[in-house]
């Protein structure tokens, strides 16, 4: 992983919301109105974000099948234009999910744009579960780290956050925050609620994890969006209707989980040879 560097102040707060959408907002049209009006409403509850994250292909829908073949485009596309107007409309960072259409093949892609509509990152997911993506799109090659607020900030895609290998590294790399837009389905529960929390704490570091809500074409979703802290606990968790979380994500918090249990520093202690037994 690559870092990056946006801001070149130190690290300080930083105001996170995460959007739990309706999957049966259908159109991508429709999709970004419904994110306006949440940003709208943030701003009115004086909830104002630095940075917002929707779920995985938040702006197609996660459950479109072969109408992908139609719906991706490129990611300085129309897409990636309205949702620009957004992010300097609103005066945040917005992290999107999007079937993105490139060198002639489709990838499972996040993107993220900041107030000022410069693009932060984009993120090609590396590692597609079994089922219909294998079918429908090509394995990416990941995307680098960035920074908002001084904040170093990872970003993973759905299954990829599953694997504690992910997180590690990402942690390793110096991300104090990792994103994981996801469209986790109602029979993975133990995810979000298990797995999730675990990855966060055995980094130190914050995880926000944005899921979709109701259904898509026959799929239901399990909701249950949330920010965990880097002690484990969640700092903010969603139930199963659409939604917005908002919290404030803490540097300090993070060096302080870390110098309580600094797994990262003595990982180095554990070598390929001291397995079990050793």
């Amino acid at each position: 992983m690559t870092i990056r560097v946006v801001r070149r102040t130190g690290p300080r707060p930083l105001s996170l919301a995460v959007l739990q959408s309706d999957g049966a907002l259908g159109s991508p049209a429709a999709r970004l109105a419904w994110l306006e009006a949440q940003l709208e409403d943030l701003v009115s509850r004086d909830e104002r974000p630095d940075l917002v994250l929707t779920p995985e292909l938040f702006a197609h829908g996660y459950n479109a099948g072969a109408a992908f073949k139609d719906l991706a485009e490129p990611a300085d596309g129309p897409l990636s234009a309205a949702v620009t107007v957004l992010a300097r409309k609103s005066g945040a960072a917005i992290l999107y999910g999007f079937a993105e259409r490139a060198q002639g093949r489709l990838y499972n892609s996040v993107q993220a744009v900041d107030a000022a509509g410069e693009r932060l990152t984009l993120v090609r997911k590396r590692v597609l579960p079994p089922g219909p993506e294998r079918d429908l799109f090509a394995p990416g090659g990941g995307g680098p780290l960035f920074t908002l607020n001084g904040l170093t900030i990872a970003t993973l895609i759905c299954y990829e956050a599953e694997f504690p290998e992910a997180v590690r590294l990402a942690a390793r790399a110096g991300a104090q925050l990792v994103l994981v837009p996801t469209a986790l389905s109602a029979d993975w529960p133990v995810v979000a609620r298990k797995l999730i929390p675990t990855r966060a704490f055995e980094n130190g570091v914050y995880v926000a994890y944005a899921n979709h809500a109701g259904a898509e074409r026959g799929l239901r979703y399990l909701g249950e969006s949330c920010i965990v802290g880097p002690d484990g606990e969640d700092v903010a968790r969603a139930g199963e209707a659409p939604t917005a979380l908002a919290a404030t994500i803490a540097p300090h918090a993070v060096a302080a989980a870390q110098a309580r249990l600094p797994y990262l520093r003595d990982l180095a202690g554990l070598g390929p040879e001291d397995g079990p037994g050793s």
